[in-house]
């Protein structure tokens, strides 16, 4: 498999709403990963307009936290 390029995660910028890094491409689109991805050991962020891939250099410890359950308003019984 060959990468357009090696970009450090420091680099990309993340969308919270819909849980993506993203990097330009030279296409015109983008690089695209989700935080589930890379949380699960992927490190390609693909472009869906193009066939270009690039690796995400990070640590797991960079990444946001994952969100907690929302539990409020909810009754729980003991």
């Amino acid at each position: 498999m060959s990468m357009y390029d090696e970009i450090e995660i420091e680099d990309m910028a993340f969308d919270s709403t819909l849980q993506i890094y993203h990097y330009p491409c030279p296409c015109g689109d983008r690089f695209e990963i989700s935080i589930f991805d890379l949380r699960d050991g992927e490190e390609v962020a693909v472009c869906p307009s193009c066939s270009l891939m690039i690796k995400v250099i990070f640590d797991q410890d960079d990444l946001p936290p994952p969100d907690e359950p929302k539990t409020a308003g909810v009754a729980v019984a003991t």
